[in-house]
C-alpha cells in the first residue's frame, strides 16, 4: 500500500503542475478569469491531495484495511472535486454543456471531508500513533 500512496502521490504532483502550467500560461488565453480561477481551485486541492497521498506513503499509523479505505475515498473524492472542475471550465472553453457534472464537484468535496474526518478519527482511536 506504500507504494500505491507514493506513486499516486506523484503522479497527481506531476499532472498538478502540468495542469498549474496549462492555468497559467494556456487556459488564461482562451478563458475568462473566473474560469481560470475554478481551474486553478482544482489544481490547488489536486496538489493538497498528492502531498497527502506521500505523507500516507511513509507514515505506518494506519492499519492496512484503514488505508485501502482512506485511499479509494480520497481518490474518488477527487476526481469527483477536481475532475468535474477541469471538465466544467474546458466545457465552456469547447462550448459544450456539461452543466449536469456541476452537482457532482461537491460530492467529491464531501469525499475529501470524510478522508480527512476518517484519518482523524483513525489518529484519536489508535492507543499508540507510531
Amino acid at each position: 500500500m506504500k507504494r500505491t500512496f507514493l506513486m499516486s502521490g506523484a503522479l497527481l504532483g506531476l499532472l498538478g503542475i502540468i495542469l498549474g502550467a496549462y492555468a497559467a500560461h494556456g487556459l488564461e488565453k482562451i478563458a475568462d478569469l473566473d474560469a481560470v480561477d475554478s481551474f486553478e481551485t482544482g489544481v490547488c486541492y489536486q496538489m493538497y491531495h498528492a502531498f497527502f497521498f506521500l505523507f500516507m506513503g511513509i507514515w505506518d499509523g494506519l492499519a492496512r484495511t484503514a488505508q485501502k479505505i482512506l485511499f479509494w475515498i480520497i481518490w474518488v473524492g477527487l476526481i469527483f472535486f477536481s475532475g468535474t472542475i477541469y471538465l466544467l471550465v474546458m466545457g465552456k472553453v469547447w462550448s459544450m454543456n456539461l452543466s449536469f457534472l456541476g452537482p457532482v464537484t461537491p460530492l467529491g468535496g464531501l469525499l475529501l471531508i470524510s478522508g480527512w474526518v476518517f484519518l482523524g478519527y483513525h489518529i484519536l482511536t489508535q492507543k499508540s500513533v507510531k
